[in-house]
């Protein structure tokens, strides 16, 4: 029997700074993810804090098994960006949902490319220069869910406190069939741009803060 291949593959260092990575110890040469593990976790256990993602995200293929791919890739940018850590990444987006999923993917750390967009280089000067930690976040209270979203200006913030919310974030975290989770509860967060739809999958966009990355008050 053929193993399973791993979901991801990384070139990954002890350093964000380009310029300490040939230096002694600094490589962590190339990461094989296990399927199924908390890529992010691992990669930080390891001391990694520049990590370059193999193969470019790819949001434009019209197949299923490259959708789940998109999603894993999306899943591990949005949690190294949760813990501050530098991810090297290209986007391909699909041409004519292109200007919406940039602009929804802007709380993640800016890729170095992003194909599709007509207008691709001002949009990348903007996910650049605008980007800052905490754009996008939840947070999982006693009893209540927070969200705070940074995207598009001003501060755009939820609370929801009925049970079904938190299952249906726990369910979409990874990306979830869009079935998995109640309509009226996905119809409500894809009004607010808080899930990404690639087919039949659907994906939670915050990354989740368990403590402030900046003084509460500028969150």
């Amino acid at each position: 029997m053929t193993p399973t291949a791993p979901t991801l593959a990384v070139r990954a260092w002890r350093d964000p700074d380009p310029q300490a990575h040939d230096l002694p110890g600094m490589s962590l040469g190339r990461v094989s993810l296990p399927v199924g593990s908390d890529h992010a976790e691992h990669l930080w256990a390891m001391g990694a804090r520049h990590a370059e993602l193999e193969g470019g995200v790819d949001l434009a293929a019209p197949d299923e098994a490259a959708h789940r791919r998109a999603i894993d890739q999306l899943c591990l940018v949005r949690d190294l960006t949760a813990r501050a850590v530098r991810v090297d990444w290209d986007l391909r987006l699909s041409p004519d949902r292109a200007a919406q999923q940039w602009k929804v993917l802007s709380h993640l750390q800016p890729p170095r490319s992003a194909t599709g967009l007509t207008d691709a280089e001002d949009a990348l000067y903007a996910w650049r220069t605008r980007h800052y930690l905490c754009k996008l976040i939840w947070r999982q209270g006693p009893g209540f869910v927070q969200i705070r979203d940074r995207r598009w200006g001003d501060l755009r913030r939820f609370t929801a406190d009925e049970p079904r919310y938190q299952d249906a974030i726990a369910r979409l975290d990874r990306g979830a069939h869009h079935t998995e989770v109640p309509a009226e509860v996905l119809a409500e967060f894809t009004a607010e741009h808080l899930v990404l739809r690639l087919g039949d999958l659907a994906w939670w966009l915050p990354y989740r803060v368990s403590r402030w990355l900046q003084e509460a008050m500028a969150v």
